[in-house]
Parts: structure tokens; sequence; C-alpha cells
């Protein structure tokens, strides 16, 4: 905790001290508020002084030092952390336990924890920084050592994670790997992105002296340069995590150790996906299951809308936050439907689905670019004009039409039952059996506690 606070003054100056104060008045709030209404009230008490920074930076600080270093960063980690922690708390001392998901059964604790305990959590130096979030839980597992050591069974499920003579259990291999990958995404980003700025997306003259076709081109590209720096930040604080004996997650089916509890990307997931969902399953990982713990499987009405609202605040206060996630609300639905409708026309022949399989990862990178570009640019009137000027708003055309389209689609007749369940008999038992992704050994957890990647 120590180091951590060291490392946190020695980066920010005395802009962490909003950290601190953050976390002191989140914890006095957490012993004072009654059990029933606690997590609700560190929950907004962490959340508004977050959203207070944010609007001091978006509104209140000059142009010309925006972009500087500043310490939101480290204060939207700590929210995650403070919040998911009172939610956890709740759940295990005042939660119905018949009613609990997966993920919160998962997480709750049964006793608020001890200051030293609290602030440990809070400031642990490998991810004081720029993360990655990891929950209570898995963190007093790693410092107690029961991540290495045979738990018993949690909602009927026995972890894999005993350590023995004859299991590997090295993070070096995890280790040099991703920070193999942060090198190369750290070189690609400063090779390519000064090259290909963002910014010309919304840059009138650009727009005028290069074909839609270009401008469509050059939009994808841009955004793979912006997506690089977040895979070097999101490998370099998983490596760090690792090299200290954080994030061993149990043994795959093949008996090699896993290291991505607190793994926050797959690059390799993200470039190859083929759906938004696919996407958004393996991007921010750790930020998607806090969202599904503190906000979607918790409120009765309108989950999707208000966890994608939640991340457009927790990120921040310009404009083109609330453009890219209330957008991504709609994207998201309207795949989730074009999937179910057009898919099975595709499952007839190898060829058929190699061609659907081709066909969804160009669209999907095409939505997604399209989508992301107001997240990097922010400012609302470079916002509009790349949607209106440069973009004529084709994709919003789109996705609102699917709406109206998509039901007039007659489904597919399915020649091949048998050879359809037997598939997802392979893959159900593929999953159960190796179960690579998952925190704590349940099967196909993945899909159910990634916050905004909801079915």
């Amino acid at each position: 905790m120590t180091i951590g606070v060291s490392v946190g003054f020695f980066s920010f100056g005395m802009q962490f001290n909003h950290v601190v104060a953050q976390s002191v008045l989140c914890y006095i709030a957490m012993m004072l508020l009654p059990q029933s209404v606690m997590h609700i009230g560190v929950f907004g008490l962490a959340l508004t002084y977050l959203v207070t920074l944010h609007l001091y930076r978006a509104f209140m600080i000059p142009e010309d030092i925006l972009y500087s270093i500043d310490v939101s960063g480290p204060l939207m980690i700590v929210t995650e952390k403070i919040s998911s922690l009172a939610c956890s708390i709740y759940d295990g001392r005042q939660g119905n336990k018949d009613k609990l998901s997966d993920l919160q059964k998962r997480y709750m604790i049964s006793k608020p924890p001890s200051a030293l305990e609290y602030f440990s959590y809070l400031f642990y130096f490998q991810g004081v920084v720029v993360g990655p979030l990891s929950f209570y839980k898995d963190y007093i597992a790693y410092v107690d050592g029961t991540d290495i050591s045979k738990r018993p069974e949690e909602n009927g499920v026995q972890n894999n994670n005993v350590y023995s003579g004859s299991n590997k259990f090295s993070p070096f291999y995890a280790v040099t790997y991703k920070l193999s990958v942060a090198l190369f995404w750290m070189g690609f980003h400063f090779t390519m992105k000064p090259i290909f700025p963002e910014i010309l997306n919304c840059d009138p003259e650009f727009i005028r002296n290069n074909s839609f076709l270009y401008r469509f081109w050059y939009m994808i590209f841009s955004m793979l340069c912006c997506r690089a720096k977040y895979y070097v930040a999101f490998s370099l604080g998983d490596a760090i995590c690792n090299a200290s004996g954080f994030g061993f997650n149990g043994y795959d089916c093949k008996g090699q150790p896993k290291w991505n509890l607190v793994t926050n990307v797959n690059v390799l997931g993200i470039e190859g996906a083929t759906s938004p969902k696919m996407y958004l399953d393996n991007w921010n990982i750790q930020t998607a299951v806090w969202l599904r713990l503190v906000c979607y499987d918790r409120i009765p009405v309108m989950k999707k809308f208000a966890t994608f609202f939640l991340s457009a605040m927790w990120h921040g206060c310009y404009p083109g936050y609330y453009f890219t996630f209330i957008f991504a609300n709609f994207v998201s639905e309207s795949a989730r439907n074009a999937r179910k409708k057009i898919r099975p026309y595709f499952q007839r022949t190898r060829n058929l689905q190699v061609f659907y399989d081709v066909l969804t990862w160009l669209c999907t990178h095409i939505v997604i670019s399209y989508l992301v570009v107001p997240f990097t640019i922010l400012h609302l009137g470079q916002t509009l004009t790349f949607y209106t000027y440069n973009m004529y708003g084709c994709l919003h055309v789109v996705v609102f039409a699917s709406f109206f389209i998509l039901p007039f689609i007659p489904a597919a007749q399915s020649d091949n039952k048998n050879m359809s369940l037997k598939s997802n008999g392979t893959n159900s038992r593929h999953t159960v059996e190796c179960n690579n992704h998952l925190p704590d050994g349940t099967a196909n957890k993945s899909a159910k506690s990634n916050g905004i990647k909801m079915d």
C-alpha cells in the first residue's frame, strides 16, 4: 500500500490527493451507512466524486493543457474497486442469496474489510496507475495464498487451482507474451499514429479533398491506430500483475497455468471478432464485469441502456462518450437481431459459413470504427462534423432501418439440425472442460459476467 501511494504521488503529484480523499470518504460511508442502503450510498458517492472531476476536466481546464497527465485514470479504477466492494458486502450480508446472479455469488463477502485491507486493496502498487481492475475477493485470495491452493466448491463447481509439484506455475511465459504484445503495439502506435491521426476524421479540408471510400478506409485504420495505445496499457498492466504472482486462474484442460484473472484485453479476439458482442467480450474485460456486477444485475428495467449510460459516465463528460455508448446500445440490439435472422441462411455449407464469417468480420470492424470515432475526438462539434459531413450518418440509417426490416425477413429452414446439435454439444463440452477465461471455474460465465455484453 505504501509503495502504491508513493507511486501515485510520484506519477500525479498533488492531484493524487483526489484519489485518497475519495477513498477515505467512501470508507467512512461504508462503515456508517445502514447496510440495507450502504452499497447505493457508497456507489453514488464514489461516482459523484469521479463525475465532478470529469466535469472539471472537461469544462474548466484550458484546451491547450487538456491532454496533459491527470489523475482521472486512477480515480476511475478506484471508483470501480470501491463500488464493487460495497456491492459485494451488500450481497454477502443483505442480499437474497436465491436471487443473486452467479457473478454476485462469486464475489460476495460476509464482512467489511478492515482499514488496512481496504486501503491495501485500493492502492496495491501493481495496479495503482492504470489498473487493471481486480475484485476484492480475488485480491484477498492472492494476498493469503488461496489463489494457488485448492479452494472449496463455489456455486457447486470445484475450482481447479490446486498446486502440486507436477503442475507448472511460473508466470514467465505469460509475462513474456504480454510484454511482447505491449512492445509490438507500442511500436505500431508511435510509427503509425502520427501518420493517421484520428482528428482528420472530422477535418473539413480532409473531407473535401478525399473520396468517401478513402475516408471510410481511413476511419477504420485510424481507429486501429487508436486501439494500439490501449493494447499497450492493458497488456503492460496485466504483465506487471502476473510478474508479481497476481492473476493466476487455475489450469486449463491441457494442464497449462492460466494467468488471465485480471486480463483486460484479448487482442486476437478483438481483431478477429465477427460480431460486436465478440468484439466487446474481449475489450476492457474487467470493467465490463464491473458494469455487470454493479449495474446490469441490479436494476429491473432498461438494463442494457442503463449499463451503457453508466459506462459513458464512468469514462467522462465529453459528448463523444455519450454518442458512442448510447448508439452502442442500438448497435448491440441490431446485431443480435440480425444474427438470429440472417445467420441460419449461411449455415448450410462450409463455403457459406466461411463467407458469412468474413462478411461479419468486415462489418463488425466497420461498425465499431464508426461507433468509436466520437470516443476519440470527444467534442460535440467535431463529432457532428464526422457523422454528418464525413459519413452522412450512413450507419445510423442502416442500424435504425434494421429494426423495421429484420422482422419481415422469413426464418430460415434448418437442414442441418443434427449437425448443429452435434456441433453445439462439442462446443459445450469443450467450454466446460477447458474453461480458459473464467475467474472461478464455472462454465461459460464470461457470457454472463461481461458487463455491457448482454444477449
